[in-house]
């Protein structure tokens, strides 16, 4: 088989441009100029604009405009969610999972340090799923302490691993014990779909870069009827008073494109997708006995179908499996891209019990844009690799 000129199996860490994406954004880039603040025609035409975004994204996620304000990325989204409602409201009392991403687990870490909040982690079993009868043990506590309500964050899928969380029976639980629960979409937005008048969260988030939009742009919901709060950033009454700073206006437009076009092919582009990912499972399992697969990215059709975390047999060679699939031209992950080029390892497969750390371990996560040819070359290469270690 002629080897693909490059591979990239590394979408949850950013995924291409889509065309039609480009195609919206030019005009914005180009013609259409105005400060969207301005009053005069040039402004107005960008502010329409903006909000014809807004309302497309709205409209997908069965929503009002009203409640869709737009940010720098996700990391931003969920900055605002945490920290806006704890100061809001006056909260004293967190609780998230060892396996969140960085802009929630570090956010909450630095405030607990800092005095502001109590954390408490739920617990998670050995696949890395969120036991949630300890979750509600958790609000159940608190309550029996007289702490007022609680700010529950748990992300819908995970980056690294692949598990999804059932939305509906979490937001359940913390509507039980009015707590306000906040959720980091970013992996599943795009992907999966939202009804929002249906789902019982106060606060989702999504990045436009993770479903072939532009960099540097994202989006929070708000319910509003439950969640009403302050600003995160200052400094201008843009976002309708809710988000200091010129809007992203293009980025804005590219995001509300790429997501339509996310809905508009989901099903197909999930097909694809999904048999790309059984695929390599199917092939490792065959050709690599030993083989295992994290959390429970391996359950094709329980789990987030972008991502498979791949332990591989314990070698000489498993800390430099990264740099020997790049050497390959095969863009692949070990973990979180927001922690690619650090020393540190993985913490959400540290936090896993009974994970064996001597062993080789990669993310492979998948986009519409990949082909079979490529998932054969990135497993025919693998596989070479591991032979060339066992006969040295």
């Amino acid at each position: 088989m002629t080897p693909p000129a490059a591979v990239y199996l590394d979408n949850a860490a950013t995924t291409r441009l889509a065309p039609e994406v480009l195609e919206a954004m030019l005009p914005l880039m180009t013609e259409q100029f105005g400060n969207p603040s301005s009053i005069h025609s040039h402004g107005r035409m960008v502010r329409t604009a903006i909000e014809k975004a807004r309302k497309t994204v709205a409209g997908l996620l069965n929503t009002s405009p009203a409640e869709i304000f737009f940010t720098s990325g996700g990391t931003e989204a969920d900055n605002t969610a945490i920290r806006s409602s704890i100061e809001t409201y006056g909260l004293t009392h967190t609780i998230t999972s060892p396996l969140e991403h960085h802009a929630v687990l570090h956010t909450l870490e630095h405030l607990a340090k800092r005095g502001s909040i109590r954390l408490s982690m739920v617990n998670i079993d050995s696949k890395g799923h969120i036991d949630l009868a300890h979750l509600e043990t958790l609000l159940q506590t608190n309550k029996n302490t007289g702490s007022g309500r609680s700010l529950v964050s748990l992300m819908h899928g995970n980056n690294e691993i692949g598990n999804l969380l059932n939305l509906s029976q979490a937001g359940a639980i913390c509507r039980e014990y009015d707590a306000i629960f906040h959720s980091d979409t970013v992996q599943t937005m795009g992907h999966f779909r939202h009804d929002l008048q249906q789902l019982p969260v106060d606060f989702i988030v999504g990045s436009a870069h993770k479903f072939h939009g532009p960099k540097g742009v994202g989006f929070l919901y708000v319910n509003a009827e439950r969640a009403k709060i302050n600003p995160f950033v200052h400094g201008g009454a843009q976002e309708r008073n809710m988000r200091g700073g010129t809007e992203n206006v293009y980025g804005i437009v590219g995001l509300a494109k790429a997501l339509e076009i996310a809905y508009r092919d989901m099903e197909e582009h999930r097909q694809h997708i999904t048999s790309l990912k059984q695929r390599m499972i199917d092939r490792l399992r065959a050709s690599m006995p030993d083989v295992q697969f994290n959390g429970d990215s391996a359950n094709v059709e329980g789990s987030l179908y972008t991502v498979l975390n791949v332990s591989l047999p314990a070698s000489d060679m498993s800390d430099m499996l990264l740099f020997s699939l790049d050497i390959a031209r095969i863009s692949a992950s070990g973990g979180s891209a927001c922690s690619s080029g650090s020393n540190v390892g993985s913490h959400v497969l540290a936090a896993l019990p009974g994970l064996d750390a001597d062993r080789g371990y990669v993310r492979f996560s998948f986009g519409k844009y990949n082909t079979t040819d490529e998932i054969d070359y990135a497993v025919d290469t693998l596989i070479g690799l591991y032979q060339k270690e066992l006969t040295n």
